[in-house]
């Protein structure tokens, strides 16, 4: 799942088959591949089988190179569930708990996950989650997340530098040097999470210092939503089908846009 030097993967969020098949236009469109992730709300709603089975035709059909991501679990069954059903990889946040004890519970998952030949993300650090302060960071120490890696083994490590989960009151700055430092110290993929509403500039800047993945979801949720409330504003209409069309392509341009800044 590496991508090339000097260039990410897009990690986006899919919530129902509208949000997939405007991830998948756009991917199709500019020819990128992308990671499709979902979180334990979204297999809820969805079902295990059926979004793995949505996700996977959806890949075939568009002819995109895709992955598929399970995007910040903090259970173990959830994990071994995952895998079992198919995912290429999974995320397991143990970032809140002490740091030997996400080292412990991180480790755990990537010897499971090596039976299924799946890589692993972890997080170090904190990243307010949606809601929260955006100040509500403990960022990454360097020495930490070489030791981190190197006694989990996981693959993909998400670093605290700055960005938060959610839309921002004012414009982030990420933590750059920082960084640098973590990248010169561990091999793992560095992945940001808290992509929606970061200028472009910014993440080209954390893709030339390091970063691999970059994560995508509430830029998503909140342009669909929004497209939708304008069509039922505009138009008494009921069929679904002429609803969501505006809607999806909303996301498509969407994803257009990112996929073309981190590639």
């Amino acid at each position: 799942m590496k991508q090339q030097e000097g260039a990410a993967l897009l990690a986006t969020n899919f919530y129902n088959f509208e949000t997939l098949r405007g991830i998948m236009e756009a991917a199709q469109e500019t020819g990128q591949p992308v990671i499709l992730q979902m979180t334990k709300s979204s297999i809820d709603y969805m079902g295990l089988q059926v979004a793995v089975s949505m996700a996977r035709a959806a890949l075939e059909h568009y002819q995109v190179e895709g992955w598929l991501h399970l995007d910040h679990s903090d259970s173990y069954a959830l994990v071994e569930a995952c895998l079992a059903g198919g995912f290429d990889s999974v995320m397991i946040d143990a970032s809140e708990k002490p740091f030997e004890e996400n080292i412990a519970i991180s480790r755990k998952v990537v010897t499971l996950a090596a039976k299924y030949n799946a890589n692993v993300e972890a997080e170090l650090g904190y990243i307010a989650k949606l809601g929260q302060s955006a100040e509500t960071v403990g960022f990454t120490d360097p020495e930490e997340a070489r030791i981190f890696v190197e006694q989990t083994g996981v693959d993909a490590l998400v670093v605290a530098i700055g960005s938060a989960h959610g839309f921002y009151k004012k414009e982030p700055r990420l933590d750059i040097e920082r960084l640098k430092a973590i990248h010169a110290v561990t091999s793992a993929v560095l992945v940001l999470h808290g992509g929606s509403g970061i200028p472009a500039a910014s993440l080209r800047e954390s893709i030339a210092n390091g970063i691999c993945k970059i994560n995508l979801a509430t830029e998503i949720k909140n342009l669909f939503i929004r497209t939708l409330h304008t069509c039922f504003e505009s138009k008494e209409e009921i069929d679904l089908r002429k609803l969501f069309p505006p809607a999806i392509t909303a996301v498509k341009n969407l994803v257009a846009e990112k996929l073309n800044i981190v590639k």
